[in-house]
């Protein structure tokens, strides 16, 4: 609890944490508008591949003009103002940066911009969940062997459920389930991002769909983003994956722990030690009251033979089950991008990651939305033709299911039914691409009775 003081120690030794940013969109703006304000950091350099894109995003997030018109990062390093670039390279290759927040949301692009980090030596707060997805136990393990940082993004619900679960098994708990709340219908899984608006303005005030990524919500919503989010989860706490995924049982805040526990023990989980997404919404489309729509949680409960503590579950509200046997701890928000700068401080203060994958439990397998047809390319997450499926990784090796974040300009070979998990023998891939190589690579190290590493 003291990233605070220790940054205020580097403010005044003139040391900031420089730091290098990929990525202007949502969260990495969101970012942006904190660290502004942020004692003892400097956001030296920002890339995008859009750079007027970038720089209304900067005047959006309430920063001066004048603050992001550095000339070089040399210039910035000078000033204390922010270089715009769109050479991501650059900046991961100068030595005056201590840390590369990779935010772009293309897990191809950010596997490659990973290994350049570790390769010249910078800590990565991986924002790209969607990267961590695909290959994350091989990043953060070849992160390890360099001595540097991989950390999973505070603010990102995967990094805060890290943390409850960290809390609960430091108390001396056992955890029964971890996850977060979303909105979810089963019908979303076939969504599309034609098809989405339609949804959208049952809830949101959004008056303009060109006003937002529409694929990019289409994956919040598909329950895409929830299996990404889910299998980073387990891989880096070593939780594990229901043999059928996510069942998304509506639930109010104060639930959890009668809905969250074993079905033997008259939950819904397939058994305990597993993550499962709760639903803001009954499946008729009413809203459940006193919902977890943003929030996370962990359920979790005391040894068998501890009737002491279960009773103090109930004496200090925290939410048991019926039973008193389970109970739960949430958080009602997270704030993305807002909270980054946690992630930050503690990789280069501390050395510590907020979360990092260290097993392969789990895995996101493209699934088909409709009746696909051979010939027709893939358009990866959110899009017209997959969504993504937590799976457990053994599961997924033995079949040779497709993972998500390969599933995106890639031809079908065969037709494929409405439900059906897509095989990486169901499509032409490149296996010279950086991000199969790794993602072979990663199968290959972790593959064997769910080693961690």
């Amino acid at each position: 609890m003291n990233l605070s003081f220790m940054l205020r120690e580097r403010a005044a030794a003139g040391k900031p944490i420089r730091i290098g940013q990929i990525g202007a969109g949502k969260f990495g703006t969101m970012f942006l508008a904190q660290a502004r304000t942020t004692v003892g950091m400097h956001v030296a350099a920002v890339a995008d591949l859009n750079i007027p894109r970038a720089q209304s995003q900067l005047k959006m997030a309430s920063w001066p003009e004048e603050q992001y018109g550095a000339s070089s990062i040399d210039d910035a390093l000078k000033t204390g103002k922010t270089f715009l670039t769109d050479d991501a390279e650059s900046i991961i290759r100068h030595p005056a940066i201590d840390v590369i927040v990779e935010a772009t949301g293309d897990p191809k692009t950010g596997i490659q911009l990973c290994l350049s980090a570790i390769e010249n030596g910078k800590h990565i707060v991986m924002v790209n969940v969607e990267a961590d997805a695909v290959a994350g136990p091989l990043l953060a393990k070849k992160a390890r062997e360099a001595g540097v940082v991989y950390s999973l993004a505070w603010g990102d619900q995967p990094a805060l459920v890290c943390e409850h679960v960290d809390w609960a098994r430091t108390c001396g708990f056992k955890v029964v389930a971890a996850g977060k709340g979303t909105r979810y219908l089963p019908h979303y899984h076939k969504l599309t991002p034609n098809t989405l608006w339609d949804e959208l303005r049952k809830y949101l005030k959004i008056d303009d769909p060109k006003s937002i990524n529409l694929k990019m919500f289409n994956s919040f919503l598909d329950g895409t983003k929830s299996g990404i989010e889910m299998t980073a989860i387990c891989n880096a706490t070593g939780l594990e994956s229901q043999t059928d995924g996510l069942s998304f049982p509506p639930a109010s805040r104060f639930e959890h722990a009668d809905i969250c526990k074993p079905r033997s023990e008259g939950g819904v989980l397939e058994k305990a030690g597993v993550t499962e997404v709760t639903s803001m919404v009954y499946r008729d489309g009413t809203d459940v009251p006193h919902n977890l729509a943003m929030g996370t949680y962990v359920v979790f409960e005391a040894a068998e033979d501890n009737e002491y503590s279960r009773r103090c579950f109930k004496e200090y509200n925290l939410l048991p089950d019926k039973t008193g046997r389970y109970a739960a701890l949430y958080r009602p928000v997270h704030m993305i991008g807002l909270e980054l700068g946690v992630s930050i401080a503690s990789a280069v203060l501390r050395k510590e990651p907020t979360g990092a994958p260290f097993c392969f439990n789990s895995d996101v397998i493209a699934t088909a939305k409709r009746n696909l047809k051979a010939g027709e390319i893939l358009d990866g997450e959110g899009g017209y033709c997959v969504w993504g499926k937590q799976t457990p990784a053994q599961m997924s090796l033995k079949e040779g299911y497709l993972p998500l974040g390969l599933a995106h300009n890639v031809k079908l070979k065969r037709d494929i039914a409405e439900g059906e998990r897509l095989r990486w023998d169901d499509v032409e891939i490149d296996p010279n691409d950086t991000a199969v190589k790794i993602r072979r690579e990663m199968e290959a190290v972790f593959g064997n009775s769910n080693q961690s590493q």
